[in-house]
């Protein structure tokens, strides 16, 4: 958590606090081989394969086809843009904002960027914290999907001083608030 300021999100920033954490609790005793089995696990989360949920893509291409679909994400960019270049998504998204971290100031500037008012903007993620709540604060609204290994970094206990959100159980639930039975893909 120390480092996040000056390291930020991403498997770049974890692979640096693991070899600074490596060197703390080592008393600096930890030598190059430790070292290197840190940055080769750190490169392996870099290179690990993209595992999309189930219904990602189906729900991605019907929901293209009627609206603006934007990724705004966290993160170290080149990682950032290597995953989303992976998931063969990229297609369905009209503009890819790529944070520093997600506060309501990353998100006015977004919604600048993109033209629009806050109250055009609908944000979809696991995150309360990054993905809902800093949305919430600049009258934009956000829809919640509850993912079970979400950072405990992120985590929100109490949301009462928050306007209403929807929170639903999957992704593919999304197709039966965007659309009516028989509509979808118009």
């Amino acid at each position: 958590m120390k480092n996040l300021g000056m390291y930020g999100y991403g498997a770049k920033g974890f692979t640096l606090s693991m070899i600074t954490a490596a060197i703390s609790i080592s008393n600096g005793q930890a030598g190059s081989e430790v070292i290197a089995q840190i940055i080769e696990l750190g490169s392996a989360l870099i290179n690990a394969p993209i595992k999309l949920l189930a219904n990602v893509e189906d729900v991605l291409a019907t929901l293209y086809k009627d609206y603006k679909l934007i990724v705004a994400t966290k993160g170290d960019l080149l990682d950032q843009e290597r995953k989303l270049g992976n998931s063969n998504l990229e297609k369905y998204f009209h503009h890819v904002e790529i944070m520093s971290d997600k506060n309501p100031d990353s998100y006015r500037k977004l919604v600048r960027h993109l033209d629009i008012n806050a109250g055009e903007f609908l944000m979809i993620g696991n995150s309360l914290k990054s993905d809902v709540i800093p949305v919430l604060e600049i009258g934009s609204d956000a829809i919640h999907i509850p993912y079970h290994t979400t950072w405990a970094h992120e985590h929100v206990d109490d949301m009462t001083d928050f306007q209403p959100y929807m929170t639903l159980d999957g992704f593919s639930d999304l197709l039966e608030v965007f659309y009516r039975p028989g509509e979808r893909g118009s």
